[in-house]
């Protein structure tokens, strides 16, 4: 198969593989958000997202994953040379190992709330849900500039983008905290008939 073909259809299940990985985690937090509901909206609810879940995870998550893998391990082989000395590559695959981890963790957040456990609040799952984010801006960045000639400030640049999507996140919370805050106490006040 033509090197171009291997190449496009890698970058198909790259593409695949985090769309699974952002929407699956925000289906997370909204089943973990569910657990809060009364019995029968909470029962409803979370047997939809679970739904959900299952058919994300095994239908696109898992198979974006395997062929991101297959698809770049194959450019990987047919170019060995070239790709093996480069430095950039190097990291671009450490990078990658960590995508796979993430992934393998969040198969297991998946099995947990299939079982009804849910150890981690929502607050925690949107941390965590821009951490896929941090590996696809390191990743692309590593790709398409090919350089780690400024690794320092690149490194530099990537924990402050963390930085600032963990702030983000944390502000998001708080207004969030303020508007339930506020429906709470209106709902509280408003006078009996």
């Amino acid at each position: 198969m033509d090197f171009l073909y291997i190449k496009s259809l890698h970058i198909v299940f790259v593409v695949t593989w985090f769309a699974a990985l952002f929407y699956m985690v925000r289906l997370f937090i909204y089943t973990t958000e569910a657990q809060n509901k009364p019995d029968n909206e909470k029962t409803i609810i979370t047997e939809q997202l679970l739904t959900m879940q299952r058919k994300l995870w095994y239908i696109i998550g898992w198979p974006g994953a395997i062929g991101s893998l297959v698809f770049g391990f194959w450019m990987l082989f047919l170019n060995w040379s070239y790709y093996l000395t480069q430095p950039w590559m190097w990291l671009k695959l450490i990078f990658v190992g960590f995508l796979v981890l993430y992934h393998l963790q969040c198969h297991m957040l998946f099995n947990k709330q299939r079982t009804g456990i849910f150890k981690w609040n929502s607050f925690q799952l949107r941390l965590y849900n821009e951490l896929a984010t941090v590996f696809l801006v390191g990743i692309v960045f590593l790709v398409v500039v090919k350089s780690t000639g400024s690794l320092v400030w690149s490194l530099l640049g990537l924990f402050i983008f963390a930085a600032l999507l963990m702030a983000f996140v944390t502000i998001y919370k708080n207004m969030r905290d303020k508007e339930g805050k506020k429906k709470s106490e209106k709902n509280s006040t408003t006078p009996e008939s």
